[in-house]
């Protein structure tokens, strides 16, 4: 008898020995808003799309990074930076004409449930109007 496979929870962390990323292969700007936001004490990463087409050979239409930072925390840190969004606050960080999108990790939002967090909240048809429901790195991961 085969016995099931186990669904695994938590992501997986790939060290360097075990993928082909290197930083130059990056937006300058990315690693640069990286860098400033970890030298600021708080945990950042370059995520999303733009890796997954790095490791396909792609190249990249633009370049996100996800922190610990909340929206106003990041702004802080940036000049040249705006917080924008409705139902979820974001940073576009600006550099002439690229944006580094940065984004605080999220968690899901407990459906069914008023957990009385005000950072999120829907209406009675159960539209999201506002989902800041920050979490930590693992839980945006595993929303991801």
């Amino acid at each position: 008898m085969r016995r099931p496979r186990a669904v695994r929870t938590t992501p997986e962390v790939i060290g360097n020995n075990q993928h082909s990323l290197r930083r130059d292969q990056f937006s300058r700007n990315a690693v640069k808003v990286v860098e400033i936001l970890q030298r600021a004490g708080y945990q950042a990463y370059v995520v999303g799309g733009c890796v997954r087409d790095q490791m396909l050979g792609i190249a990249p239409k633009d370049f996100d990074v996800a922190t610990s930072a909340t929206p106003e925390q990041v702004r802080a840190e940036f000049r040249n930076a705006r917080i924008i969004g409705r139902r979820f606050k974001l940073v576009h960080v600006h550099f002439g004409r690229e944006i580094i999108e940065v984004t605080t990790f999220r968690a899901h939002h407990p459906e069914g449930q008023d957990d009385g967090d005000s950072r999120a909240s829907s209406n009675e048809s159960g539209r999201i109007l506002r989902d800041n429901v920050y979490g930590s790195l693992e839980d945006d991961a595993q929303r991801r």
